[in-house]
């Protein structure tokens, strides 16, 4: 009897040592763990016949007989694991049904997604979240159950009944390829029935770091973005950039920084960072070099209307492309500044032009905005007069290039400019300041009710500028398809809803009115203005009337000459001259149309 105590205990512990059945956590028991059990029992019936096997050799003793051997198994395999899954129930029940309080919540996606977040979130014990059911847009699936819970359909009436019997509160999106469109159905629709919607990083982000409530983060607004993506996949994008000397002015900004990062993608022999806010500047270089510390970048501290120190940038890394994106873009900071906005936009953007052209840069991609387009504000006004410049310079160099013949072989530099409206997370836009005034509790600031504004993101406005970058010839100026206009009284309300609260009753929106020189709504084109199409069915070039280069060259030089001395009146006055269709609106400067103002 000793005997066969020792051998047990002895074929156990060296079985389990093996298969390490002792490290699992019980409660997580899976398919893995049970198939090292049933392992574990199978090899110990096996050791135990070979052990019966000696015995009655040697000592002619029947040890381990075959039916105490099967008996042996099946009762130690049904235990073992019985015991694992009984625990395994317990803390699901208790996961389940043992706190009141939970956030009760449906997951959208019934594929392997969806499943194994729904698996987490049930393993999490402390957490405070139950799932209630499944959400799919599949009729296969609709209608069926997975892992014991219903998988009902995204309509409207589905919902519904699951806030009426289930009291769902929260939706957890776990579909990693979900379009704009249906996702912004989605969060309507439960805003409508007072459900907060929440996306789940991708698994393969935390799987093996294990579920935790930071996996579930809050819809941005720029996943609603109500039209499709603009994708850009031009190998002549590549071609333009590889192996070239390249300068980015404004390259800590919104715009300025994600072109960077998209052009040191593109092997370029070197970037030139230029900007004069040395902190940004910094932060973006050492972000730069642990992205890709193969491709040199230069960070070039400079003030784009100091002629002197930028003509030594263009004589030292002789750059061949150059993406102007340095600009003051505030409405209402230079409707109050409108010298310095002349000064920066206009007399910055001539004395980069005049240099390109000097140094024989290839290509000149100005970063322009819809402001331009029947401006009503003194920023604006600055851009369209900076697209005026660049166009008719385009087309003096070409005629000049045409009379002289090439300067030292090369062909003359082309000018570009691209036009879009307001992007979403740059810098100052409204976006970031809601959500600002969200984490203080509100108001929430509207200018007017009725006002609205295009947006496009930050990617795609630098994907424009690259593609118009390869495909112009020179002169163009590039708008694309912006989709509808966005009213932001209706994005206030949306992202008051989405953080989980009430307006008018949690958080305030408050009307403060249209600031100066604001529009209630922004264009792309001029009235007078038709567009051409392009091989991209979302991008288009505007045909805009042609100005004489030696006038707008001489008109410029005597409102930059107001400028520098911040003569205001006669600066603004200036700019009215240039732009006929520059009308003030909101602003002390209204008084200067009255003789274009028709009664």
């Amino acid at each position: 009897m000793q005997d066969i105590v020792v051998v047990v205990v002895s074929v156990n512990l060296l079985v389990s040592l093996i298969f390490r059945t002792y490290t699992g956590i019980v409660r997580y028991t899976s398919m893995a763990d049970i198939g090292r059990i049933s392992c574990l029992s199978l090899i110990s019936a096996v050791i135990y016949y070979y052990v019966n096997v000696a015995a009655l050799y040697y000592s002619k003793e029947n040890m381990f007989p075959l039916s105490v051997i099967a008996i042996n198994f099946f009762i130690s395999t049904f235990f073992l694991l019985s015991y694992r899954l009984f625990v395994k129930w317990a803390f699901r029940y208790y996961a389940r049904y043992g706190t009141m309080n939970k956030t009760k919540a449906v997951i959208y996606n019934a594929g392997h997604s969806g499943l194994m977040v729904r698996e987490a979130i049930n393993n999490d014990i402390e957490g405070n979240i139950k799932v209630c059911a499944f959400l799919d847009d599949k009729l296969t699936r609709t209608g069926k159950r997975l892992e014991g819970l219903p998988i009902c359909s995204t309509s409207k009436s589905s919902l519904e009944r699951l806030v009426k019997q289930e009291k769902i509160k929260l939706l957890i999106v776990a579909e990693e390829a979900l379009e704009s469109w249906q996702l912004n159905n989605l969060v309507d629709t439960c805003i409508s029935l007072n459900i907060r919607v929440q996306k789940v990083l991708p698994v393969n982000k935390w799987i093996n770091a294990g579920w935790s409530s930071s996996q579930l983060q809050d819809i941005k607004i720029e996943d609603l973005l109500d039209r499709s993506v603009i994708s850009i996949n031009n190998e002549q994008v590549s071609r333009e950039a590889k192996g070239k000397a390249i300068l980015v002015t404004g390259a800590a900004g919104s715009i300025g920084s994600e072109l960077v990062r998209q052009l040191i993608k593109l092997s370029p022999s070197v970037i030139i960072l230029c900007d004069k806010a040395e902190s940004p500047l910094h932060e973006l270089e050492v972000d730069i070099m642990e992205l890709s510390p193969t491709v040199p970048i230069v960070p070039y501290i400079a003030d784009i209307c100091d002629r002197t120190r930028m003509q030594q940038l263009f004589e030292v890394y002789e750059p061949t492309v150059v993406y102007h994106a340095a600009a003051y873009k505030h409405v209402p900071m230079m409707e109050k500044n409108p010298s310095v906005a002349v000064l920066n936009n206009v007399l910055g953007t001539k004395i980069l032009a005049e240099l390109a052209v000097e140094f024989n840069v290839e290509k000149f991609v100005m970063v322009s905005t819809d402001k331009a387009v029947n401006p009503t504000n003194v920023m604006g006004a600055s851009k369209r007069i900076a697209e005026i410049f660049t166009q008719s310079y385009n087309h003096h160099v070409n005629r000049q290039f045409k009379k002289t013949g090439p300067v030292f072989g090369n062909p003359p530099t082309r000018f570009i400019t691209t036009r879009f409206g307001n992007v979403l997370g740059s810098n100052g836009s409204v976006i970031p300041r809601f959500k600002q005034q969200l984490e203080k509790g509100g108001p929430l600031t509207v200018t007017h009710p009725e006002i609205t504004r295009y947006f496009m993101t930050i990617p795609e406005a630098c994907q424009l500028v690259l593609e118009a970058g390869a495909m112009g010839q020179g002169g163009e100026i590039f708008v694309f398809d912006m989709g509808k206009p966005v009213r932001i009284a209706e994005l206030a309300h949306k992202m008051i809803r989405m953080s989980g609260k009430e307006p008018g009753k949690d958080i305030q929106v408050v009307y403060t009115g249209l600031r100066p020189g604001e529009k209630l709504y922004e264009e792309l084109l001029n009235n007078a203005e038709n567009t051409v199409s392009t091989y991209h069915e979302k991008i288009m070039i505007a045909r805009v009337r042609e100005y004489d280069f030696v006038e707008v060259n001489n008109n410029i030089d005597k409102l930059i000459a107001a400028a520098r001395k911040h003569y205001i009146t006669p600066t603004v006055t200036l700019m009215k001259q240039l732009v006929p269709e520059f009308i003030s609106k909101n602003s002390a400067y209204e008084q200067l149309d009255k003789d274009k103002i028709k009664l």
